[in-house]
């Protein structure tokens, strides 16, 4: 049997996020995004459809590697000006039932502690419907903004994020126990006192004692979301992430990733199907053919070729404006992002400055743009999906919200009627949606569930990361300390 696909709406609180240039266009309400209604009618337009989530990306710094200035970016609106993801959730999830939210936060420039208690506060709030895609910056930028003397190293990065990984593990699933909180009002008791535990952490980055602010969430630990396919990014999905947003402009591409991606969480014990696997995926929705190349003609004209340079330069660190128009790309390993930088500059794929621009310059180049009527991108998304062995996508806008209206409006009904799209929703959390029948919580097999009731002390033994090897696959177990002792 076909599996169901999921769809989730990919947004960002800003004026240009993925497709720029287009933000110019007169049906377009992307400038709106500083107004609350503008996040609570897209909520409802989703929930309207379905999807999942609707899952908010972010960035702390500027794409200032272009000409070597921010300035591109900024006079652009590239993902400059952009707000805060987080708070915009509890107004959508007011003017929601359904809709699952994943919110994006980076674990080099913070501490943990806060984090941890805002994303229990958000799970709260909207009963179970929150992810966390959890990122580590890429942005030089971002790093002195928060204090720090330099960009931190890519995998420094990575093991940084370990770290904050396991702090958020121990809040969260460990300092307090399932039946703390007891709500005795004849004694006048809230919270059982014996059941809540400090963490005692101390690690090479980060010192936390706990215990955690934020009685046990609905799902306690949010849906790890997780983007990155580096070496060391791939190693840290296989541990953590429980949905991945799998990049690449080639369906092949695409596919051996994930095919990698089931194989490392089979090898790790996981299961071939514990993470989803979701890709990008632009689409122009129309009721004719004509009305199609209408729309793709104006996208195609209102493209910011320059804006897409921008945004490359911040991701992968290549500024293609130093380079010579028939100067092949070089990958030296830039510490931005390294999938990033190595797409076009090592392989088969490997291109000269002007193919790179040339590449850029259509959105039909990406085989992850389809235009065509329901029934046409309906066949599409089916091959894809069982080509690249997906589970869905992050459906990127052209318009606000005009890409996202077609979709519910005309996709949707479609893949229903093909029986590959759901017709109601049927779970309360964001984790059940995803992995029916598995409950709200963190799996067993999971990394994080390791620290479930590891600090109270009636456990006779303890799950924790060893301090003398760093590899982040290897758990082992330690005889436990005290409730309140140092981990």
């Amino acid at each position: 049997m076909s599996k169901e696909i999921h769809f989730n709406g990919f947004e960002m609180n800003t004026v240009s996020h993925i497709n720029h240039g287009l933000w110019v266009h007169p049906e377009n309400r992307r400038h709106h995004y500083t107004d609350l209604e503008y996040w609570t009618e897209t909520a409802q337009l989703l929930e309207r459809g379905l999807f999942d989530a609707i899952f908010l990306a972010d960035v702390v710094g500027t794409y200032n590697v272009y000409r070597g200035s921010r300035d591109p970016a900024v006079e652009r609106g590239l993902q400059v000006p952009n707000n805060d993801p987080y708070l915009v959730v509890p107004a959508m999830a007011a003017a929601t039932k359904h809709l699952g939210f994943a919110v994006t936060y980076s674990t080099t420039y913070e501490p943990p502690f806060g984090n941890a208690r805002r994303l229990s506060t958000l799970d709260h709030l909207t009963k179970g419907r929150l992810a966390w895609n959890v990122v580590t910056g890429y942005l030089p930028d971002a790093a002195r903004n928060f204090g720090l003397p330099a960009h931190v190293k890519h995998d420094d990065r990575y093991d940084l994020a370990e770290e904050f990984l396991d702090v958020s593990y121990k809040l969260w699933e460990g300092s307090w126990e399932d039946d703390a909180v007891i709500r005795d009002r004849g004694r006048g008791v809230y919270t059982d006192p014996a059941k809540v535990h400090e963490i005692g952490h101390e690690g090479k980055y980060f010192t936390v004692d706990g215990p955690h602010l934020s009685e046990p969430s609905p799902q306690r630990t949010p849906v790890i979301y997780q983007a990155g396919t580096s070496e060391r990014g791939k190693a840290f999905a296989t541990q953590h992430a429980e949905a991945v947003f799998v990049g690449g402009r080639s369906v092949q591409r695409v596919a051996a990733s994930v095919a990698d991606l089931r194989a490392r969480a089979e090898a790790a014990g996981r299961g071939r199907n514990a993470i989803k696997a979701l890709a990008s995926l632009n689409i122009v929705l129309g009721e004719t053919e004509a009305e199609v190349k209408r729309k793709v003609e104006e996208v195609v004209r209102l493209r910011d070729v320059e804006g897409h340079l921008v945004h490359f330069g911040g991701g992968s660190g290549i500024d293609i404006a130093s380079l010579e128009t028939d100067e092949y790309l070089k990958y030296v390993g830039r510490d931005h992002g390294q999938t990033a930088e190595a797409e076009f500059s090592t392989g088969p794929n490997r291109k000269r400055a002007h193919e790179v621009i040339d590449s850029m310059s259509d959105p039909r180049n990406d085989e992850f743009f389809i235009a065509g009527t329901a029934e046409q991108v309906a066949d599409r998304i089916e091959e894809i999906v069982d080509q690249a062995d997906l589970d869905g996508f992050n459906i990127v806008q052209f318009l606000s919200p005009g890409t996202f209206t077609d979709v519910v409006e005309q996709l949707v009904p479609e893949l229903q009627k093909r029986g590959r799209y759901r017709k109601e929703y049927r779970e309360s959390t964001l984790r059940e949606r995803l992995f029916p029948g598995a409950g709200p919580l963190l799996p067993a097999t999971h990394r994080g569930a390791t620290y479930r009731g590891a600090f109270g002390a009636g456990r006779a033994e303890r799950i924790t990361i060893s301090e003398t090897d760093r590899d982040p696959s290897q758990l082992v177990s330690q005889t436990a300390a005290p409730a309140g002792a140092k981990a």
